[in-house]
């Protein structure tokens, strides 16, 4: 598991680079990668939605775009993060550990996660308390890296770990920020590994949608209601 110490203080020094350097380390694909996710969740009409590990805040800026009738509320541990996130446009976001949210139980209608999960120090307790702020029936979204299967994923483990750190050092001058990148999405479950990982949390109904021939994975479960 990541420690969290050392993600804070790595995602705080690239904060200002951060948007820029995924668009050119995924070639733009994490633009659609979040288009996809917005438009399923525009389809239920939340009226309350918690983007946890916001960051920079893209996805909540997205589904708050999408979504002008629900409220949509930024949460991460990095304040640095959620500073740019503000600047951007994001109207709420509040610093929360996302192992423990300051939320009342089953107060959200959806909770997303995007690229945050696979950070966190636990992450089944992690998914246990997305699980305790979401309304019975409530859904959960996780988008996150995976690797890809048959012929792609020798080559892409090659690049994520020789080339990727070596772009991303450059774009932001913090190499060793993203040299643990790799060695993180091997360790993250993913396909049915996650889809387990989220029936021992508490979730039914879980699915996975690779995208990007595998390169990340859209997860939904759901809330017993």
């Amino acid at each position: 598991m990541p420690d969290a110490t050392y993600v804070r203080d790595a995602f705080a020094r690239i904060a200002d680079r951060y948007v820029l350097t995924n668009h050119v380390l995924s070639g733009g694909a994490d633009l659609w990668w979040r288009r996809v996710v917005t438009s399923r969740i525009r389809k239920w009409a939340p009226k309350r939605l918690l983007d946890v590990a916001s960051g920079t805040g893209d996805l909540a800026l997205s589904i708050q775009d999408a979504c002008p009738d629900c409220e949509v509320i930024a949460s991460d541990f990095c304040a640095e993060m959620l500073e740019h996130a503000s600047r951007r446009g994001m109207q709420k976001t509040i610093v929360a550990d996302a192992l423990n949210l300051p939320f009342e139980s089953e107060s959200f209608d959806v909770v997303t996660v995007a690229f945050g999960l696979r950070n966190m120090a636990d992450y089944e307790a992690a998914l246990k308390e997305m699980l305790r702020v979401l309304r019975p029936g409530g859904k959960l979204v996780i988008l996150d890296f995976s690797l890809p299967k048959g012929i792609l994923r020798g080559p892409y483990r090659w690049y994520l770990h020789r080339i990727l750190p070596k772009m991303a050092g450059l774009l932001t001058g913090q190499t060793d920020a993203y040299e643990y990148l790799g060695g993180s999405i091997e360790a993250f479950p993913s396909g049915e590994g996650m889809n387990q990982l989220l029936i021992k949390s508490g979730f039914v109904e879980p699915s996975c949608l690779p995208m990007t021939f595998g390169v990340v994975s859209f997860y939904e479960a759901t809330r017993p209601g």
